[in-house]
Parts: structure tokens; sequence; C-alpha cells
């Protein structure tokens, strides 16, 4: 419990109360007090009340147990009914918040802990009882990661984002990053959530002109499940980073074959190269040919289309594939040796990035 959090309760009510009263810790230290000069003084070491009051030395004193097992005291300057009461109003009403401060500080925690794979699988189900936690619906992990340097706190202005703390948790990871573990209903589909995760990425930018790119991990049945969703979103933002440059939102459901590259060994993808560039290498192609393939690509291996889009001749076009096939040996017009050609670019272009892998 931070004492912080008793002495901001007890500077709004001492003027409520014409009488000097505080908290005392299972060590009988004065840790929170409407007169800040006790803070930090001893009192004498006494039997605990917790259901009744307990008078010494001109105070009454009041336990307030907490869900650890460790108690606090309430004290009150005086021995008469007044003091009594006011020891009981108090007592309940800091039982009460920190009883919702330990759920919402507990749960947090615990989710983090669960994400980052620091608590074991048989565990998370023992501490999901305790802390009443619900574990049979459904959830995803979505990762926000800044890409510039800010003042702004994008923590806060996420946690605005997603006020109901008891189905939605927002977690600090580090400087750069912070995890949304999202109470998602069943059957909802991955553009929901992309449209989402594109509201928070349009707020973060349009109010606070802040950057950021987001991951989304997998949709997970179960708690254990989480840290997999988590890792989903890591990745997704990670093959993003190579591959879709230009995408904010970036799922891991969507990552199709960038992902299987992003899982392969960099010495499988160097002898994959060596051995689709057998005549010549692919940095032989200068940026006129590849630029002439990418929209090869996406306009379907269509000819005549994409000569339209390029604004050139479909001669023109057909001499620049066969100049191609003359340096490669792959003729781009035939669907299999457009497949290979087109894994070997994104191949080439993994190798390049050098990507963190987690």
């Amino acid at each position: 419990m931070s004492n912080r959090l008793f002495q901001g309760v007890i500077h709004q009510m001492k003027d409520a109360i014409d009488r000097t009263f505080g908290v005392i810790d299972e060590n009988f230290t004065i840790i929170a007090c409407s007169e800040l000069g006790k803070i930090g003084e001893t009192a004498g070491a006494f039997p605990i009340p917790m259901n009744d009051v307990y008078v010494n030395g001109g105070f009454t004193y009041r336990g307030i147990g907490t869900t650890q097992g460790a108690s606090y005291i309430i004290f009150v300057e005086g021995d008469d009914m007044l003091a009594a009461k006011y020891a009981s109003v108090l007592a309940i009403s800091f039982s009460n918040i920190k009883f919702y401060y330990d759920e919402k500080y507990d749960r947090n925690n615990f989710i983090k802990n669960i994400i980052l794979d620091n608590i074991l699988p048989g565990d998370i189900y023992l501490k999901a009882r305790e802390l009443y936690f619900n574990s049979d619906v459904s959830r995803t992990v979505i990762l926000i990661r800044a890409t510039d340097p800010h003042d702004v706190s994008i923590y806060d202005i996420v946690q605005n984002l997603f006020p109901d703390k008891s189905k939605d948790f927002v977690i600090n990871i580090n400087e750069t990053d912070i995890a949304i573990v999202k109470e998602t209903k069943a059957g909802i589909d991955s553009h929901t959530i992309e449209k989402l995760a594109s509201t928070v990425a349009d707020t973060i930018s349009g109010e606070f002109y802040v950057h950021v790119v987001i991951g989304i991990g997998t949709t997970v049945d179960n708690l254990k499940d989480l840290a997999r969703s988590f890792k989903e979103a890591q990745t997704a933002l990670e093959v993003g980073k190579v591959f879709d440059t230009e995408k904010t939102i970036i799922s891991y459901d969507n990552l199709g074959i960038a992902r299987l590259i992003y899982q392969l060994p960099t010495t499988l993808c160097e002898t994959f190269l060596k051995e689709v560039f057998k005549r010549g290498s692919i940095e032989s192609l200068d940026q006129e040919t590849l630029f002439t393939i990418q929209r090869f690509f996406e306009n379907n291996l269509n000819v005549s289309e994409t000569s339209r889009k390029l604004f050139v001749h479909r001669n023109t076009l057909v001499y620049r594939l066969e100049k191609i096939k003359k340096i490669t040996g792959l003729d781009l017009r035939e669907f299999d040796h457009a497949i290979v050609f087109k894994i070997a670019l994104m191949v080439n272009k993994y190798l390049k990035s050098n990507p963190v892998k987690y």
C-alpha cells in the first residue's frame, strides 16, 4: 500500500476532523498523519484491535485488515466517544480504499507478469481465483510502440481511452511500448480489433502529434495464452518494420508469408538466395528494374495493366521482363517463377534488416 495514498486521503479529511489522526504500520511507525511532523515517529507496541477500538495514552486506535494478512492501525486524538466514532469511520474508509487500491494494483501486476512470462502456468489460475479474476473470457493483446522521442505520457492517454479497469488492462512495458489487454466478445473478428487500434493510433497522433505503430496478437480464450498473444504482437511489429514499413496497424493474423520468412534461420535464407540467383545476383538489378517488378506484382502479373500504370508501351515492359529473365534466369510471366522471385525479394529484404527476434 502506498503511504502517499493514505496521506492524500488524510489531507482531504483533516479540515473535517478537528483532531490529530493518522495511520500506523505493522512496525508501529506513523506513516501518514494530519500533523506532518509526526510522520516517522514510533508509537509504543500494543495489541492491534481489529473489530473494536483500543484506548491508550490519550489516543483511540482501530486496526485495518489487509488481503495480505498484514495490518495498519488508525489512531485519533482523544479517548471519548467521538474519538471512537472517528476511528471507526476512518477504519472503514481506509479499509475500502485499500481494498480497491490493492485489487487494481494486484490485477495489473498479475496481467503484466502473465504477458511477460514471469509467473508459472500452474500459479496463474491460483492467483486468478484469489483475485476473483474471470478466466473464461476472450482477450487480445494490442501493443503500442512510439517511434519518435516524445514528452507526452502515452500511458495516461491510453488509460483514458480504456476506462473500464475491470475488463481492460493498460500496462507500461518500457519507455516506448504500452500493452493493452483487451477483453473481447466471443466471435469478434480481427477487422473490428484493427479498427479499434486505428482509433487509438489516430487519437494519439491527431491530438498529441506522437507517431505510433500498433501490433495485434491473436485472440486467446484463457489467461496462460496471453503471453503468446503478447509475443505475437511483438512479432507483428518487428515483421511489419521489415516488410510493411508504411503500415501503422499490423495484425499477426495477416502477416502471411512474411511471418514464415521471419522465422527462418539467416543461413538458410542466404543459401536460398544463392540457389535462386545462380546466373546473377539480385544486386545486379537497377532501381528502375526493381520498380518495374514491384508494379508487375501489384498488377497480378498482367502485362497490359502494368504497362498502362507505368505509362510505357507494352513492348517496352516485355523488353524489361526479358532483360530480367536474361540476368536471373526467371521469367516473371510464369506463375512459378514469379512466386520464387517474390519470395527471394522478401528474403533479401529480411536479411538486410537484421530484425530483433523474441
